[in-house]
């Protein structure tokens, strides 16, 4: 089949994120800085450990002041993905009394604002930046001392709150079918590709795409690319892993999805014919942070910026970049494999914020024949 090549005169890029990472090993982090403790040292969650890297810079838990006293946490992240960051600190400090909440972070949000003064909420840890501005928005949240925020880099962190790791959109294509070339780094040149695409346009994260496409493009230039992209045939899935596994299994020629659901893919097989390409500059890179925030009721406030500061620790960010693929916030540690850096990719600029405007995007995506 032939190809057009539309990239023609882009500036290069670090694009081999995958190939390292699948090959590498699995040995526990306790090997590293003794985070994931047990019995087994191959024990963990996707990836731990993986051979080859350095030792993450940053503070380490073990510089932190200690984390004593009764705190409760609504978390937006899902317990399979962070439910280890919670055992190990209440296994850590003995007079610790931790209580994780989980639930969508939007979820979270109503709670917060219909519990009022009332919230036994001490810290909002969401998985998306739009959920976070939502509770700053309406004075839920309390600013952060300089010490907090200044440990995650710039473009994560506001003085409500701090990204603690972070994801960008990508482009999943099949190699057996497609050259890295033949991909166009337009997000809206998809909406004539030649090939089989598919999304996941029920998931937050396709949504919040689309709300960024909405901001960059415009509403009418928004609704002509997915009313595009439905009429070519793109085909829905439940969610981005799905859409990831199949473009590995040869169903799909590429897709939309965030950059760990590749990885992800490649953990379980590393010789699967998937690799990633990157838009530049509009919303198919748009790059999205989860974080957290001290609710403005919290009873001990500084312990909840402690917490916060121990999900920025060096071991918590190695674990986000090997557990679930996930750029770290802090700039001394290293995303897993061979990702390029934050400075590295092409991002729109956009407030993160912005994208919690899922309303409004859902009706476009309805409107435009999405299968929501």
């Amino acid at each position: 089949m032939e190809r057009t090549n539309t990239t023609a005169g882009r500036a290069p890029r670090r694009r081999e994120l995958l190939a390292g990472a699948a090959a590498l090993g699995v040995t526990g982090l306790a090997g590293c800085l003794g985070f994931i403790e047990g019995d087994d040292p191959e024990a963990g969650l996707i990836g731990s450990g993986r051979a080859g890297r350095p030792e993450p810079g940053g503070t380490t838990i073990q510089e932190l002041p200690d984390l004593s006293g009764q705190l409760t946490v609504y978390s937006g992240r899902n317990q399979f993905l962070v439910g280890a960051v919670e055992e190990h600190l209440n296994a850590t400090y003995d007079d610790l009394d931790l209580d994780m909440r989980y639930a969508g972070s939007t979820e979270h949000v109503n709670t917060i604002l219909t519990e009022g003064s009332g919230t036994p909420a001490d810290v909002f840890f969401s998985v998306n930046a739009g959920s976070l501005g939502v509770l700053a928005d309406r004075g839920r949240t309390r600013t952060l001392s300089e010490g907090v925020r200044s440990t995650a880099a710039e473009s994560f962190r506001t003085e409500e709150w701090v990204g603690t790791s972070g994801r960008v959109r990508t482009v999943p294509y099949n190699t057996e079918t497609y050259d890295e070339a033949d991909l166009p780094d337009d997000i809206l040149a998809y909406e004539g590709f030649d090939g089989q695409l598919g999304w996941a346009p029920s998931y937050g994260s396709c949504q919040a795409f689309i709300t960024s496409m909405r901001i960059l493009e415009g509403d009418d230039r928004t609704r002509q690319w997915v009313e595009s992209v439905v009429d070519n045939g793109i085909e829905p899935y439940n969610d981005e892993f799905a859409v990831a596994q199949a473009v590995a299994d040869g169903a799909l020629d590429a897709g939309f999805t965030n950059h760990y659901y590749i990885q992800r893919v490649l953990d379980g097989s590393p010789d699967a014919p998937i690799d990633t390409a990157f838009t530049a500059g509009d919303a198919g890179a748009t790059f999205n942070v989860a974080g957290a925030a001290v609710v403005d009721q919290a009873d001990d406030p500084s312990l909840a910026e402690n917490f916060i500061r121990h999900l920025l620790s060096a071991e918590v960010q190695e674990y986000f970049a090997v557990e679930t693929f996930e750029y770290p916030a802090i700039p001394a540690v290293e995303p897993v494999g061979e990702l390029p850096t934050v400075d590295e990719l092409a991002l729109p600029e956009i407030d993160l914020t912005a994208l919690s405007d899922l309303e409004a995007t859902v009706d476009l995506m309805r409107d435009a024949g999405a299968q929501l």
